[in-house]
């Protein structure tokens, strides 16, 4: 049975959103790739590469579509659209059949999202941009953490490399796993990826504080990170009840302010064990502890342990 599988590109697209989930798809039986664009033609990419003789698609192109991959790019949250590209989603997705599935690629799901297509459902995106996603769409059930989302017909993936999980996740809804697992061998990647995009993310960019209050516990808390802090302790600092400053930071930062200083601990643990520390001198040294403390909030934000995270993140020069 051949499917005929679409992707949508635009100017300026991520290329390995394109050619990663092609590789898959191509290395496996029965699948037709085709580039469709709003409006045909060679579609310039990040990489500089071009994407020679794109088609722009016709109510009947969308009518033989098994699968539509949106790719995304990384300027694509800001606004405005690219002219003419929801316009083309929608005249393929208003002309596909009910069974066909629709699927993004990283920030691709915004686009989805803003025809309205996520509402209600599952979706993730880049790690970068699930918090926007939210906001942005708050009637969309981020998981800011899966490689991929599977939600009906929809199927959305985290940021670019993902993109080959998402096609792998297809070769073996559709070819079975051993199908799948062979590619992915042949490829040299993980037929199924230990953890999720939290391993990936990368140290908050410095936010702005508005409120005074949130600034002021925040300070006491760096001054001082291996210190034995509570959200007592910070609200006894800053003079106001452990109910108001919990409202407050979810607020500010929507988190309790217990997440938040976990996750300031883990920063700091992250960066010891990747300078080369001990488990044991970064788990003291950020406030966990001990191991065992620092193990159980390793595995519980990344799904791995802090010797499997030294071991995946170290440098690459052995």
């Amino acid at each position: 049975m051949q499917r005929r599988i679409g992707v949508l590109v635009y100017p300026g697209v991520t290329l390995m959103d394109v050619s990663g989930p092609a590789e898959v798809l191509s290395r496996a039986a029965g699948y037709e790739i085709v580039c469709f664009s709003p409006a045909g033609g060679t579609v310039a990419t990040s990489s500089h590469i071009p994407i020679a003789d794109t088609v722009k698609p016709s109510p009947i192109d969308a009518s033989l579509l098994d699968t539509l991959i949106i790719a995304g790019a990384d300027w694509l949250p800001a606004q405005p659209w690219p002219k003419g590209l929801l316009e083309t989603v929608d005249l393929l997705v208003s002309n596909m059949e009910g069974k066909s599935r629709i699927a993004s690629v990283c920030t691709g799901a915004f686009v989805l999202a803003e025809l309205g297509l996520l509402d209600g459902r599952h979706a993730t995106t880049h790690w970068q941009n699930t918090r926007e996603l939210a906001m942005r769409y708050p009637q969309i059930k981020v998981d800011p953490d899966t490689l991929h989302v599977h939600d009906g017909r929809f199927i959305t993936s985290a940021g670019i490399t993902a993109g080959i999980d998402l096609a792998l996740s297809l070769v073996e809804e559709d070819h079975g796993a051993a199908t799948a697992r062979a590619i992915a061998q042949d490829m040299v990647v993980f037929m199924h990826r230990p953890g999720g995009q939290s391993q990936f993310v990368g140290h908050d960019a410095p936010l702005s504080i508005s409120n005074p209050i949130v600034r002021k516990a925040m300070e006491t808390f760096k001054a001082e990170p291996h210190g034995d802090h509570s959200l007592t302790t910070l609200a006894e600092a800053v003079a106001v009840s452990s109910r108001h400053l919990g409202r407050l930071f979810r607020q500010e930062l929507g988190m309790t302010p217990g997440r938040w200083m976990e996750r300031m601990r883990l920063q700091t643990a992250q960066d010891m064990i990747l300078e080369g520390h001990s488990i044991t001198a970064a788990a003291r040294h950020s406030g966990f502890g001990n191991d065992e403390n620092l193990r159980r909030s390793f595995e519980r934000r990344f799904r791995m342990s802090p010797t499997e995270y030294r071991a995946r993140f170290r440098t690459t020069f052995r």
